[in-house]
């Protein structure tokens, strides 16, 4: 178990600070799509740096994936023309998508 969870940033066993949902600087929400490997994250950051969002984004991606499939690997809608993860804005939120890929 410990070395799952090191694997993931939760802990750090060799020194160093673990990351919690509570460190995160902004709340993200998590919805299944469809297919449940298919995740959609809402981030609410009026404002937020995209390093911010994407933080906290790829937290809830990578617990949902570890917690429901056993392994954390995700794929992430890309934008073709940044050829970096695909962000949406909808108001204040910042939306992103991404899929479980452990087998």
């Amino acid at each position: 178990m410990l070395v799952v969870l090191a694997g993931c940033g939760l802990i750090r066993p060799f020194g160093g600070e673990g990351v919690s949902a509570s460190a995160l600087p902004y709340r993200a929400k998590l919805a299944r799509g469809e297919d449940p490997r298919n995740v959609i994250v809402t981030v609410d950051a009026n404002g937020a740096s995209l390093d911010a969002v994407r933080e906290s984004a790829r937290f809830s991606v990578t617990r949902y994936c570890l917690t429901t499939y056993g392994g954390s690997d995700a794929d992430w809608t890309m934008d073709p023309v940044t050829a970096d993860w695909a962000v949406r804005r909808e108001g204040g939120d910042l939306i992103l998508s991404a899929r479980c890929t452990t087998r």
